[in-house]
């Protein structure tokens, strides 16, 4: 028969076993309070979107007007009008300003005076002239009646001749009077500068009373009005000579200015130099046009928009595109065309991946990652790595 077991001995077993189970549970609040927790990553997710190919400008690029004219009388004189201010918007073939042309005034208005003369000896040479030709008429009736002889039949018509020559001789100096004022007002239109199409007046190097010269071959001096057509605007931009194969004239492109932030204009590529520029020996650049597309017809645009000429301006020029494709985020890619994946159960695989077209935004993908997928987009984060087990950053995931 075995010993009795004492109360007391039961109760020191028990409070062995509580004890035992409080200090296993404190060791295991002590683990989770004091473990390192899992980093946190921000996570993209593959998605189908569209995915451009582009070119961008190597250096900035410069807004230019369609057409701008700087301008200088074709004669050299005297500012003896100036109808137009710095600014001012002006319709084609207006007056800008004159030079002095009293004399050329002059000698149009003796054109005139000597054509209205020479029309009235005209007048009279000819009304002499019918008269003589009616008389030799007469004198050839009167001949046949023998009432005049055949020489004075011959007189009659040596007299009717020569007044018609004088009739003649009188409609050229009408002809000659009115080259002489043809003369005299194309003097006077080289004296006149007109605007040659529709813009706004950009300067005015001349002044009322000062003289305005024209260039002389090879020695530039400043336009007398700078005229600007401001409807019709470009960027000029160098792009680098291994992109230029990719633009052609008509590709869509989008313009940004410093000027204005936040902005994206809308253009197209008017023009590719068809020569390579060598400014620089190791970064040579091909320059290339780019039109503002959302101008045209609309001549309050560019006040609207606050648009001048002279910004500095970038390009970004669409060569391909392709709509409704697997894309990533650019920043996603590691070197070697490779991706943190992010499996179900929190730890990161790196997976290799087949590429299509790419911009600085979105990358286009062929093959290694399937529609839905998630895939770690800081990877500049501490311990964000292949092999670690990671948690997605709450209330931030990349597209």
């Amino acid at each position: 028969m075995s010993a009795m077991q004492l109360p007391g001995s039961i109760t020191s077993h028990r409070r062995v076993i509580i004890i035992v189970a409080v200090l296993a549970a404190a060791a295991v609040a002590a683990w989770f309070a004091t473990r390192t927790p899992p980093p946190e990553a921000v996570m993209a997710t593959v998605a189908r979107g569209t995915v451009e190919a582009t070119v961008n400008n190597t250096r900035a690029g410069t807004v230019k007007a369609c057409r701008r004219a700087q301008m200088s009388p074709p004669a050299g004189g005297q500012i003896s009008q100036l109808l137009v201010n710095k600014g001012q918007r002006v319709k084609k073939d207006q007056v800008l300003l004159r030079l002095w042309s009293e004399d050329l005034q002059a000698e149009d208005q003796l054109a005139k005076d000597q054509l209205i003369t020479a029309q009235a000896q005209m007048k009279q040479a000819c009304e002499q002239a019918d008269l003589a030709e009616k008389e030799a008429g007469r004198a050839h009736q009167l001949m046949e009646q023998h009432f005049i002889s055949p020489e004075g039949m011959d007189q009659k018509n040596s007299e009717a001749k020569v007044a018609r020559a004088g009739c003649d001789s009188a409609r050229s100096q009408i002809d000659q009077a009115r080259a002489r004022i043809d003369a005299a007002r194309a003097g006077i239109e080289r004296m006149t500068l007109r605007a040659p199409f529709a813009g706004v007046i950009a300067d005015i190097s001349g002044e009322l009373g000062e003289f305005a010269t024209p260039s002389p071959p090879g020695i530039p001096t400043p336009p007398a009005i700078d005229l600007i057509d401001d409807s019709c605007m470009y960027v000029s931009a160098p792009i680098d000579e291994v992109d230029a194969s990719h633009i052609k004239v008509g590709q869509y492109a989008r313009i940004t200015l410093d000027a204005i932030k936040g902005k994206v204009f809308p253009g197209r590529v008017r023009r590719v130099a068809p020569y390579v520029l060598e400014i620089e020996k190791q970064a040579r650049t091909v320059e290339v046009e780019v039109e503002f597309t959302g101008l045209d017809g609309n001549a309050d645009a560019p006040k609207k928009d606050n648009l001048l000429i002279g910004y500095s301006a970038d390009v970004e020029i669409v060569y391909d595109k392709r709509e409704n494709v697997l894309r990533i985020p650019t920043q996603t890619l590691l070197e070697g065309k490779k991706v943190l994946f992010h499996r179900p159960d929190g730890v990161l695989e790196e997976r290799a991946v087949q590429t299509g077209l790419a911009n600085w935004d979105q990358t286009e993908i062929t093959g290694g990652l399937n529609e839905g997928d998630s895939i770690v987009l800081s990877l500049d984060r501490a311990g964000v790595k292949a092999g670690a087990k990671v948690r997605p950053e709450e209330g931030k995931a990349g597209k």
